[in-house]
């Protein structure tokens, strides 16, 4: 070794992020205790300071990151709030449930931790989003930030923190990581503190949060195609996924990809989204935004999240500066066209098949690369939408409405969420919006079939237990760091100290 220094340095970041994950382990220990009324405060408390701060983190995210539209941001971070709540207001995961008919008690245990991933296209939303499913659950969350929206995403967390803890959560319930990693990331995920990990990004990142060794909700890439039937409302039609299309500059993974219809109806189709606000390209248009989407080492990411605009004059393509989306065509969907793939910004393709039979058999292929997530279906013929929407391998068929905010659930009465389950078509272990519910398991006390049970002899009081209101005089600003100890009391304190010894005995070697 010689004079080989031997000083091992610690790494700071990682040496932070495992104090976050022990601090919401103790968190997670005290607050999975807290009645319904306590986690409706809360949760409340955190809608309301995040609301208010939608456009301020929208701007913020933008600037950052350089991808969407601060406007349609801001509708996301506000749907991640009041919107989110109201929806699963009445769905309990506190209380304990007695089956009387079936001599079944079921207990409520939230995961504990979560190590919640979140990506960078759409960076606040799915912080607000995750943090409060995490509340609604009764969980911890220690949130990862995508490096490129690290700061907009660090600082939310921390004001969802401050609100949480202002309306009686303890600290250190919400918390971010400030410098992620790949290196940090990994060690993290693989952590026995770690009860669940929540992965929203690439395919490679969901990849490994499915082999960390710890549970894990993953979700994959879209490629949506959005099926317009001779039998819709063309006007209406091409309306929706010209909006859909250039909401926050195609940013959200449900956004339509391919734009199919049949040959009878493609010149009314072409007419409406010109109408709408498409740019309709020509061959040479097409062939010079292929050339620019894709590069030999895949697609283009610089026109992530960018204007139509902005990739016209990329492309050198000439357009209205007023152009919502670009449409290349690509006459014959039969062949594995690049523009085919998705696109995370305002690019949809068109195409024409020759009859329904082909359509579906393109729609089913098409699909294939966004298995299991999203497809949509414009008319009226209710046949061939089953029949449509029994063919294309995905979870999600929306009817009639934008893609992008249905099936999110943000304009159908699907579950509103930023975590768009792939299930089994898509090799993940959730096929439906993800939800809070996805974050409690029960226990079953089930007794004998045929014996009578005293189901009212049982004593659930101690599976929840109510929690003050915060004196008025506490506000946000004068919450504890989230640096600072949880406010438990004394005997609650040494339960969880020998609750902590008695893990750590079969540790120690």
């Amino acid at each position: 070794m010689g004079n080989a220094a031997l000083l091992n340095v610690p790494d700071r970041d990682l040496s932070s992020a495992r104090m976050a994950v022990n601090r919401a382990a103790w968190a997670s220990k005290y607050y999975r205790t807290f009645d319904r009324d306590a986690v409706l405060r809360i949760a409340g408390a955190v809608a309301k300071a995040g609301y208010e701060k939608a456009p301020h983190y929208a701007e913020w995210a933008v600037r950052e990151t350089g991808y969407g539209v601060v406007e349609h941001k801001t509708v996301k971070n506000r749907l991640c709030t009041h919107d989110l709540l109201d929806y699963y207001h009445d769905l309990d995961l506190v209380s304990a449930r007695i089956d009387e008919e079936r001599n079944i008690v079921e207990l409520p245990k939230p995961a504990g931790v979560i190590f919640a991933l979140a990506p960078v296209t759409n960076p606040v939303a799915t912080v607000y989003y995750k943090a409060m499913l995490a509340i609604l659950s009764r969980n911890a969350i220690v949130l990862c930030p995508h490096p490129a929206a690290k700061e907009c995403s660090a600082d939310a967390a921390r004001h969802l923190a401050a609100a949480a803890e202002a309306a009686g959560a303890p600290s250190g319930l919400i918390q971010c990581v400030e410098n992620p990693s790949v290196p940090l990331v990994e060690d993290i995920m693989s952590s026995d503190r770690i009860n669940v990990i929540m992965a929203t990004g690439g395919n490679a990142m969901v990849r490994a949060a499915y082999s960390s060794g710890n549970p894990a909700i993953g979700v994959g890439p879209g490629n949506a195609v959005a099926f317009v039937d001779p039998s819709a409302n063309v006007d209406r039609a091409a309306k929706c996924l010209v909006e859909s299309k250039s909401f926050d500059n195609s940013i959200l993974c449900t956004n339509e990809s391919i734009c199919l219809t049949l040959e009878e109806n493609f010149g009314n189709v072409e007419r409406a989204l010109r109408t709408a606000g498409a740019h309709i390209c020509n061959e040479t248009d097409t062939d010079r935004l292929r050339d620019y989407l894709w590069a030999d080492k895949g697609f283009n990411v610089e026109a992530i999240g960018k204007s139509a605009a902005w990739i016209a004059d990329k492309a050198g393509i000439r357009v209205n500066p007023a152009t919502k989306i670009l449409v290349p065509v690509v006459r014959r969907p039969g062949q594995d066209d690049l523009l085919f793939r998705e696109k995370l910004c305002p690019v949809l393709t068109l195409t024409a098949a020759v009859d329904f039979e082909q359509a579906v058999t393109f729609a089913r292929h098409a699909s294939k690369r966004g298995a299991g997530h999203s497809a949509a279906f414009h008319g009226e013929d209710r046949d061939r939408l089953v029949a449509f929407s029994q063919a294309v391998p995905v979870y999600r068929v929306v009817v009639n409405a934008p893609c992008s905010q249905g099936a999110a659930g943000f304009a159908t009465y699907l579950p509103p969420s930023f975590m768009i389950g792939t299930g089994y078509a898509g090799r993940s272990s959730v096929g439906e919006n993800v939800g809070p519910q996805h974050l409690v398991h029960w226990t079953k006390i089930a007794f004998e079939r045929d014996s009578y049970a005293d189901l009212e002899g049982i004593d659930l009081s101690t599976v929840s237990q109510p929690r003050a209101v915060p004196a008025p005089s506490v506000t946000a600003a004068q919450t504890p760091s989230p640096s600072a100890t949880p406010s438990v009391d004394r005997n609650e304190l040494r339960r969880l100290i020998l609750e902590e010894l008695k893990g750590l005995k079969g540790d120690a070697q």
